[in-house]
C-alpha cells in the first residue's frame, strides 16, 4: 500500500497513541509509528513533544527505520539539544558499524546536525571516516567537513580535517576526489585564508579523476581547474587537451565549465594555430545547446553572449543558428537578437538585415520595437552597411505602422548622431509621419531632428510650434527636448523663433513643476543673456560621435564573469558577490578579507552588516560613528506602523518660500525681448552674468575638489605596492569621488582606470579613465572623480559600493569597497513652493509616512542654527510656524536620482527632542534618509 495515507490522520488523541506504538517491542509497528510522526512533521505539525521516544527507535538494525529516525532528529535537535546529546552515543557506535551505508548514515547526519553540543563528538568519527575503506563513506564524509566548516571554522581547522581533505584529492576513487574538491571549494568561498590551492602536483589527480566521475563531478573538477594559472603555454595546452573531451558531453553544465576552462587557459596558450583550433572545438558544443529546451536555450545564449564579446572568432560563421524561429519564447527570441547584433560584420550583415527586416513585420511588439533598434545598431557599429540600414528603415517607415514608424525615427536619430551631413535627405519623409507621433521617446527624437537641422527645413518653426501647443501635457522628456530645439532654431533662425523662445523659456521657467527642466531654462536664459555668440558656441558646438556600447562590458567586469560561466554570475552578469551574500571570505577575484582586528576595513561584508561598516574601526570619522551607525540598523529593523500626525498645511500661513529674488535682463531691447523675471528659484543665488555654477565641466580636476576626511580604502600591504584613500562628497552642485593615490610599488604607474558595480544608488563615474598625471615611486597624487547618478537602482538597499580599479601598466586589478553617504546626493534644486509641497504631501499615500522622536545630542542649539545646517546640505525651509511652547518648520529634499522627500520637523520649548515626520514615495530609502537627517541635525556628517 502508497505511503501517502500515512498523511491522513487528524484523529484526536493521536499523539498518545503515537507514543504506545513508538514504545512497542515490535520493530514492524515501531517503524509503522515513526512513518506516521515523519508525515506529521512533514505537513507542519509538532511532534516534538515525541522526541525521546522517537529517539530509544534509533537502537535497531533496520536500515529504513534507522533513516527515518535520523531525518527526525535532523529536524528537531534545534529545539532539544539536551535531549539531542542522548544520541550522539549511538551516532558514534554507528559509525563504526559494518555496514559502510549505515556509518555514511552516522557521520551525514550528524554533520546535517547544527547544535554544538553534538559538533564536538562528531570529529573523532568524521576522522575515521574521511579515512574509511569504502569510497562511499569517504566521499560522504568529505561533503560532512564542508557542513561541520559552516557550524565551527576553528573546530576543522584545528582539528587538521583541511589537511586530510587536500590529501583526498589524491584518492584512488573519482567520486571521492570530486567531493573532496567541492568540499574544499565552498569553504574556501568563506574563508580567510585560501585552504584550496591547485599546483602542478594535484593537478594530475584531478585530469585523472576526470574522465571517471559523475557529470556533477567533472562539473566540481572543471570549476576548480579555473582556479589554477598555467605556468607556460605547454602545461596549458596539455589541460585543455585533457578538457576537450568534455565538450562532447551531454550534460549542458559540463559542457559550458569545460568551455570555461578552455576560455582561460587559452590566454595563456602562444600558438596562434592551437588557439584557432580550439576555438572551432567550442563551436559545435554551443550550438547544440540551442537544440534543447527553451529554458537551456536562455541559458545557453546568456552564456554565450560573454563568450562572443570574449572571443567573436568562436561563432563568427555561425550566424544562422541564432536566427530566431517563429516559436521561441520572447526572452529566448531578445537574448538571440543581442548575439546577432555582435556577430554582424561587413560579410553577413546583407542576410542579418533580410532576417530583422523580417522580425519588424512580427505581431509582438516588444520584439518589432527591438529589431528595429537592432537596424540602427547595425548601422552605427558597421559604417559600410549604414546606407543599407537606412534604406530598410525607410521600408519599415512605409508600412505607416505606428510602433513601427516611431522606433525607426529614433533610430534615424542616433544614425544622425553618428554620421553626421550624411543622410539629411530623408529628414523630409520623417517629417511627413509626424502625426503618427504619440509616445515620449519618438517625439523627442523627432523634435532633436528638427532642431538639429533647423537650418535646412524651411517650416521647422511651425513644426516645433506645433509641438509647443501642447508642452504643459508633454512628459518632461520630450518638455526638455522641446526647449532645447526651439533654443537651437533661435540661434541659428532668430527672426522665426523669437517669440517662440520668449514662450518656451516662460513656461519652462515660471509654469513649470519640474525642477530639471526649470534647471536649463535658466541656463539657457544666462547664456542668452550674457553673450548671443558665447550661446552658440555651447549649445550649437559638435558633439561626439556616439557608438553602440549598449551591449558591451567593461573589460574588467567581462573577464570575471568569462571566468564564472556555467553559474548564475554568467546569467544575471553581475559580479556573484552582488547577490551572493557568503561571499565574504575569499572571493572570485582573489581578495580575502582581513581579521576583525586589522584596523583596515573589509572589501566585502555581509548585508546584515552593511550599515557599520562606514565607521567600523575608522578612527577619522569620530568615536560615536559607529554607535550611532548601530543605532540605525536598529530602528531600521523595528517594523514602523499605526497613523501618524496629519501635516495639516492647510490651516498655515505659509508665508513667503525662503529665497531670493532678481531678474534677468534681455539684451535684445524691449520689442519680443526676455520678460522681466521676478522670483529667481533658491537653487541659484548667482546673477545672471555668473556662470560659476556650470564651471564644474564633468572632468575629473587634481587637486581642485573640496576638501574632505578620506579614509583608507586599500593599505600597501593589501594593494600590492599602492595606497588609495578616499571619501564621497558634493562640490559644485555635482558628486564626486576625492581619491588620493600613493605610489609603493617601486614603479612609476601610468594609468588609472575606475569601476563601480550596480548600486542601489544608480552612481557611476562619468569618465572611467582618471585623468592623473604618471605617478612616480614614493608619490601621491589627489584626484577628483565627477559621478554620475543615472544608473540603474538595485534592489534590496545596501549602502556599500563594491568598487574596481586597474593600473597600467601592470594591469594590476583592486578591489574595495566604500559605504555612500546619502546625503551627497541632495540636490541644489530641491526646494518646492508652498502649493506644490502641500499638493505632494497629499498625494503621497499615508502608508508612505514615518514618524521619529530624534534626540538632540549637540551642547548648545537653536532653530535657526539646525535649519541653516539643513539648508547648508540641500534641506530647503519651505514654511515655519510657532505655536504656543513649539516651533515647527517644513522641509524638502530632492536627490540626483529624482527622489523627494518632505519633512516636518517639530521643536518644543525646553526639549532635546525634536518629533520628526516626512513622506516619499521611495519607501525602501526612508530608513536611510531617517538617519542621515539625524546626523545633519547633530551636526555629525
Amino acid at each position: 500500500m502508497s505511503d501517502s495515507k500515512y498523511f491522513q490522520t487528524t484523529k484526536k488523541g493521536e499523539i498518545h497513541e503515537l507514543k504506545e506504538e513508538l514504545l512497542s517491542q515490535k520493530e514492524d509497528k515501531k517503524k509503522e509509528a515513526v512513518k506516521k510522526v515523519i508525515a506529521a512533521m512533514t505537513v507542519g505539525k509538532d511532534v516534538s513533544m515525541l522526541f525521546t521516544h522517537v529517539l530509544n527507535c534509533m537502537q535497531t538494525h533496520n536500515l529504513e527505520l534507522k533513516k527515518l529516525v535520523y531525518l527526525y532528529v535532523m529536524n528537531y535537535a534545534k529545539n532539544h539539544p539536551d535531549r539531542a546529546i542522548l544520541a550522539v552515543n549511538t551516532f558514534q557506535k554507528d559509525a563504526s558499524d559494518p555496514n559502510p551505508l549505515i556509518r555514511a548514515l552516522a557521520v551525514r547526519t550528524m554533520g546535517c546536525i547544527r547544535v554544538d553540543n553534538i559538533t564536538e563528538y562528531l570529529c573523532e568519527p568524521l576522522r575515521f571516516c574521511l579515512k574509511d575503506q569504502d569510497p562511499y563513506v569517504r566521499k560522504t564524509a568529505a561533503v560532512c567537513v564542508a557542513k561541520l566548516y559552516d557550524i565551527n571554522p576553528e573546530l576543522v581547522e584545528n582539528q587538521g580535517f583541511l589537511d586530510i581533505l587536500n590529501d583526498m584529492l589524491g584518492d584512488s576513487n573519482p567520486m571521492v576526489v570530486a567531493n573532496a574538491v567541492a568540499s574544499l571549494t565552498e569553504i574556501d568561498e568563506v574563508s580567510k585564508t585560501e585552504v584550496f590551492m591547485i599546483h602542478a602536483g594535484n593537478l594530475a589527480k584531478l585530469l585523472a579523476a576526470l574522465n571517471e566521475c559523475t557529470e556533477w563531478g567533472q562539473v566540481f573538477i572543471l570549476n576548480a581547474l579555473c582556479k589554477y594559472t598555467p605556468r607556460d603555454s605547454r602545461e596549458a595546452e596539455s589541460v585543455c587537451e585533457r578538457v576537450a573531451p568534455r565538450l562532447q558531453h551531454a550534460n549542458s553544465a559540463v559542457v559550458l565549465s569545460a568551455v570555461k576552462v578552455l576560455m582561460k587557459y587559452l590566454n595563456t596558450v602562444q600558438s596562434p594555430d592551437f588557439v584557432k583550433m580550439y576555438c572551432k572545438k567550442m563551436a559545435p558544443p554551443l550550438v547544440t545547446l540551442l537544440s534543447k529546451e527553451p529554458e537551456i536555450q536562455f541559458l545557453g545564449l546568456r552564456n554565450i553572449n560573454l563568450i562572443v564579446q570574449k572571443r567573436p572568432e568562436i561563432l563568427q560563421y555561425e550566424m544562422k543558428v541564432f536566427f530566431c524561429k517563429y516559436n521561441d519564447p520572447i526572452y529566448v527570441k531578445m537574448e538571440k537578437l543581442e548575439i546577432m547584433i555582435m556577430l554582424a560584420n561587413e560579410k553577413n550583415i546583407d542576410e542579418v538585415l533580410l532576417e530583422f527586416k523580417e522580425y519588424a513585420t512580427e505581431v509582438d511588439v516588444e520584439f518589432v520595437r527591438k529589431a528595429v533598434r537592432a537596424i540602427g545598431r547595425c548601422a552605427i557599429k558597421i559604417e559600410r552597411s549604414s546606407e543599407r540600414c537606412i534604406q530598410v528603415l525607410l521600408d519599415l517607415i512605409q508600412t505607416k505602422v505606428n510602433y513601427v514608424v516611431q522606433e525607426a525615427i529614433i533610430v534615424i536619430k542616433d544614425i544622425f548622431r553618428k554620421y553626421p551631413g550624411k543622410y539629411e535627405g530623408i529628414i523630409a519623409t520623417l517629417c511627413a509621419n509626424l502625426e503618427s507621433l504619440d509616445e515620449p521617446e519618438a517625439k523627442a527624437s523627432m523634435i532633436w531632428i528638427i532642431g538639429e537641422y533647423a537650418e535646412r527645413i524651411d517650416n521647422a518653426h511651425e513644426l516645433l510650434g506645433s509641438f509647443l501647443e501642447s508642452f504643459k501635457d508633454e512628459s518632461s522628456q520630450v518638455q526638455l527636448q522641446l526647449l532645447t530645439s526651439i533654443v537651437k532654431l533661435f540661434l541659428k533662425r532668430p527672426k522665426d523663433a523669437q517669440q517662440m523662445v520668449q514662450t518656451v523659456l516662460n513656461m519652462s521657467t515660471q509654469e513649470s513643476d519640474n525642477p530639471d527642466l526649470r534647471d536649463r531654462g535658466f541656463v539657457y536664459w544666462r547664456l542668452l543673456s550674457t553673450d548671443f555668440e558665447a550661446a552658440k558656441a555651447v549649445v550649437l558646438s559638435e558633439k561626439p560621435l556616439i557608438t553602440d556600447t549598449t551591449s558591451q562590458l567593461d573589460d574588467l567586469l567581462l573577464n570575471e564573469l568569462v571566468s564564472n560561466i556555467s553559474t548564475l554570475s554568467s546569467v544575471y552578469h553581475k559580479p556573484p558577490e552582488t547577490f551572493v551574500a557568503k561571499l565574504k571570505g575569499l572571493n572570485k577575484r582573489g581578495l580575502r578579507v582581513k581579521d576583525e582586528e586589522d584596523d583596515e576595513e573589509p572589501d566585502y561584508v555581509d548585508d546584515d552588516n552593511l550599515h557599520n561598516n562606514h565607521g567600523n574601526n575608522n578612527n577619522q570619522h569620530g568615536g560615536n560613528q559607529q554607535q550611532h551607525h548601530q543605532q540605525n540598523q536598529q530602528q531600521q529593523q523595528q517594523q514602523r506602523q499605526g497613523s501618524l500626525i496629519d501635516l495639516g498645511l492647510g490651516d498655515l500661513d505659509l508665508g513667503s518660500p525662503a529665497g531670493s529674488s532678481g531678474g534677468f535682463n534681455s539684451p535684445y531691447g524691449s520689442g519680443g525681448g526676455y520678460p522681466q523675471q521676478q522670483q529667481t528659484p533658491p537653487q541659484q543665488q548667482q546673477s545672471p552674468s555668473d556662470l560659476s555654477f556650470l564651471s564644474f565641466d564633468g572632468q575629473q580636476q587634481q587637486g581642485g575638489g573640496p576638501q574632505v576626511q578620506k579614509q583608507i580604502l586599500i593599505g600597501s600591504d593589501k594593494g600590492q605596492g599602492i595606497q588609495i584613500s578616499g571619501a564621497f562628497a558634493r562640490y559644485n552642485g555635482r558628486v564626486s569621488l576625492e581619491l588620493t593615490l600613493l605610489n609603493l610599488s617601486g614603479a612609476p604607474m601610468n594609468k588609472f582606470k575606475i569601476q563601480f558595480y550596480q548600486n542601489s544608488f544608480g552612481v557611476a563615474p562619468v569618465e572611467p579613465i582618471l585623468n592623473c598625471p604618471a605617478v612616480d615611486n614614493n608619490q601621491s597624487v589627489d584626484v577628483s572623480v565627477p559621478i554620475t547618478s543615472n544608473g540603474q537602482i538595485v534592489q534590496p538597499l545596501n549602502t556599500a559600493i563594491n568598487m574596481a580599479m586597474m593600473v597600467l601598466p601592470s594591469q594590476a586589478k583592486f578591489y574595495f569597497q566604500m559605504t555612500f553617504p546619502y546625503q551627497v546626493l541632495f540636490n541644489e534644486g530641491g526646494q518646492l513652493d508652498r502649493e506644490n509641497y502641500l499638493s505632494m504631501w497629499k498625494s503621497i499615500p499615508d502608508q508612505n509616512e514615518r514618524s521619529k522622536d530624534i534626540q538632540i545630542r549637540l551642547q548648545q542649539f537653536d532653530v535657526d542654527s539646525i535649519s541653516r545646517r539643513l539648508q547648508s546640505r540641500n534641506v530647503f525651509e519651505i514654511v515655519r510656524r510657532k505655536a504656543q511652547n513649539q516651533e515647527m518648520c517644513c522641509y524638502s529634499v530632492k536627490t540626483d536620482n529624482s527622489i523627494y522627500f518632505l519633512v516636518q520637523l517639530t521643536f518644543v520649548a525646553q526639549s532635546r527632542v525634536v518629533r520628526c515626520e516626512y513622506k516619499s514615495p521611495a519607501v525602501d530609502f526612508m530608513p536611510l534618509f531617517e538617519h542621515t537627517i539625524d546626523l545633519l541635525i547633530n551636526n555629525q556628517i
